[in-house]
């Protein structure tokens, strides 16, 4: 599943990145905040009007605004608990 479809409020950690899907920029950027294999994150809130942009992923103790494309880009497996 990637991590625009994780429901909200489930845990999961990043099991596969397609950085050839993202801009170069924002694939370093997104590296540089620790979404990448093998980080724990967690769906907070998604956007509710139009596409249902932005989404809220924490991870640690903070919370990154993404846009859909890129958590579509992120392969998470779901964390029991």
């Amino acid at each position: 599943m990637t991590l625009d479809l994780l429901p909200v409020g489930q845990r999961a950690h990043i099991t596969a990145v397609d950085w050839a899907a993202l801009v170069p920029d924002e694939a370093q950027r997104l590296q540089a905040l620790g979404l990448d294999v093998g980080a724990r994150v967690a769906l907070a809130h998604c956007g509710v009007l139009g596409g249902r942009d932005p989404l809220a992923v924490t991870i640690g103790r903070m919370t990154v605004a993404l846009r859909r494309a890129h958590a579509r880009a992120m392969t998470v497996s779901e964390l029991a608990g």
